[in-house]
């Protein structure tokens, strides 16, 4: 059996203010065409379908065309909710998807079958699991679950103790972090209620291949079988030296994989220059990608990002030199650190700020619940 396994498409994602719909659009129509070319028996798209649970009308219609156009090849379609998209809004129409062979999943639920299909070795069990925070797998499995791991732990279990894990064939679809695999500026970070939000990946060790999204560079975590696809676009400058792709799974009697790149029209790119070697046009590969733009001029230039969009139309940032001679590292620095701090940090780092005072273990247990109650009901539960 051969499947096309994608994910992270964030689909009406902004990066600087610049909308990045018609972006999207162009690189699925590559996508498509390699659905086209590979001819798979399957495809998964595995969480975070769009950029925030309540999505633009134009990224409705881009996601809408795509499920259609996959549809038409009878192509069969895997999809689960992923941690940005609202889990009750995507579910609307999932049981009319079925009857074009589209199964979409978006709640844990107890009981719940897998999506099989056969070839010519027989049945393939495909496991739909949902980004889930840890309170949604304590009230599905009735147990103490304060985690991920210990979510994911309940899961695993539950797969096991009902299918034959050695003599059928099991894949795990999932949206999650697994303990091991590398981050970059543009994934939010997930709750850590009880301790870490990671997962470890020996957890998943039996199933033929484990289908992941969230993180946004291609790779594999812990064994070959455990992949992330990554994004379909590098949605922030820490992506830049990614490169994007799909991943092709041949599940035969040993897991062979290899990526398809996709490369987009437009691309992201970080350029570094003084201004007037800038002004010569050749700094960016291609001059109308999407620019973060180091200057390294120390003296005042009018107007420079004025300037040098006549010559890079699509600059989404530029950064000065200041006056000691060097990038103003350590603030880039803090700024990255406050990025990939979660909630309660931050509103712990508020409080002490203003209070001058230690938060309370007590207080910080009500903010956390606080915290995931929002949570959930932005993502529509």
């Amino acid at each position: 059996m051969k499947i096309i396994h994608t994910a992270d498409w964030h689909l009406g994602k902004i990066i600087h203010k610049k909308h990045l719909t018609e972006d999207q659009a162009e690189v699925i129509a590559k996508f498509i065409d390699i659905c086209d070319e590979e001819q798979p028996d399957a495809v998964i798209i595995a969480g975070d379908l769009y950029d925030r649970s309540i999505p633009p009308k134009e990224a409705v219609h881009v996601l809408n065309d795509a499920l259609l156009q996959l549809s038409e090849r009878n192509i069969p379609v895997l999809m689960i909710s992923g941690n940005h998209d609202s889990s009750d809004r995507l579910a609307f129409g999932a049981s009319l998807f079925e009857l074009g062979d589209i199964h979409l999943h978006t709640h844990l639920q107890t009981n719940r079958e897998p999506v099989v299909l056969h070839d010519e070795r027989g049945a393939v069990h495909f496991h739909l699991i949902p980004y889930i925070e840890p309170a949604e797998a304590q009230a599905v499995f009735e147990k103490n679950i304060t985690s991920h791991q210990e979510a994911y732990e309940a899961i695993v279990e539950d797969i096991e103790a009902r299918f034959d894990m050695k003599k059928e064939r099991h894949v795990l679809v999932g949206h999650a972090f697994i303990q091991g695999g590398m981050e970059s500026d543009s994934e939010e970070r997930l709750t850590m209620m009880g301790g870490t939000p990671y997962i470890g990946a020996e957890l998943l060790q039996d199933f033929s291949y484990v289908a992941l999204g969230h993180l946004h560079q291609p790779q594999q975590v812990g064994s070959p079988h455990i992949r992330y696809s990554g994004s379909l676009l590098k949605y922030s400058f820490s992506e830049v030296n990614h490169r994007k792709s799909v991943t092709i799974v041949e599940l035969e009697e040993d897991i062979e994989t290899r990526k398809v790149p996709l490369v987009p029209e437009v691309d992201l790119e970080a350029v570094e220059g003084y201004f007037k070697d800038l002004m010569n046009g050749n700094a960016a590969s291609n001059p109308r990608n999407y620019l973060n733009v180091r200057l390294l001029d120390s003296g005042e230039i009018l107007d420079p990002v004025g300037q040098l969009r006549n010559v890079y139309p699509n600059i989404l940032h530029l950064e000065r030199k200041g006056v000691s001679g060097s990038f103003q590292e350590e603030e880039i620095e803090k700024v990255r650190q406050k990025r990939n701090k979660s909630p309660i940090e931050i509103l712990t780092d508020y409080y002490e700020l203003v209070k001058e005072e230690r938060l309370s273990e007590e207080k910080k247990e009500i903010l956390q619940r606080t915290i995931e109650e929002t949570r959930q009901s932005e993502r529509g539960q």
